[in-house]
């Protein structure tokens, strides 16, 4: 089969990752803390409206108290105090959200500090396609597929003529199938919001290249 069949093969089932990778924050690494987030968006509408029913979907049941007593002191601060109290609410609201998905909070982060593929996402929900954001993920996943098969391609050729050019083979192998089961993985629900399976930590004494950015 040649290279460029199986890419289209494999193109074929990238869509579904932008499914599993996006609909559930992973390792609640998106940016919900930052300025420009859907949380601290709702929290200005809550704000405005002087109506906290926006941003209770955002927390837990149990925690709704915490962050209506920060809302309502931001609601009562006047003057210079108000931003102050604001940010505060900001804060609060961020803080708690993380912690109901089991994710520390930092602080609060500047608008645009979002990595590109989430924020496509968000512009696919607002817009009603995911044309743009497909495009954005099927693009980095084939440069990433490429890259790491070029790579191993090469090694292989002269895996068998010494040591040193074997073990250079088994590093490229080794992120090369790490990379593309991964994507596999997440694509069929088998990663981490799937039925969860580690892919293999070493091969020939080798750590888990799979990780690695492109």
């Amino acid at each position: 089969m040649k290279r460029t069949d199986i890419f289209k093969i494999t193109l074929a089932g990238i869509a579904a990752i932008v499914a599993v990778t996006f609909g559930a924050p992973r390792n609640a690494a998106a940016h919900c803390d930052t300025l420009d987030g859907p949380v601290i968006q709702d929290a200005h509408k809550a704000l405005e409206a002087k109506d906290i029913t926006p941003v209770l979907k955002w927390v837990k049941a149990k925690d709704e108290k915490a962050v209506k007593a920060a809302f309502n002191k931001a609601l009562a601060a006047k003057g210079a105090n108000a931003e102050t109290a604001h940010h505060k609410f900001f804060a609060t609201l961020v803080k708690i959200h993380r912690a109901g998905e089991g994710a520390p909070f930092t602080g609060l982060k500047p608008a645009g500090e979002v990595e590109p593929a989430v924020a496509e996402a968000d512009k696919a929900l607002a817009g009603g396609s995911a044309d743009a954001l497909v495009k954005l993920v099927t693009d980095d996943v084939t440069a990433g597929i490429n890259k790491r098969y070029e790579r191993a391609a090469a090694a292989y050729k002269h895996k068998d003529e010494s040591v040193a050019q074997g073990r250079e083979f088994v590093e490229a192998y080794v992120e090369f199938t790490h990379y593309v089961e991964k994507l596999h993985m997440d694509a069929t629900g088998k990663g981490a919001h799937g039925e969860h399976k580690e892919p293999a930590k070493e091969h020939g004494g080798h750590a888990d290249h799979g990780a690695d950015k492109h």
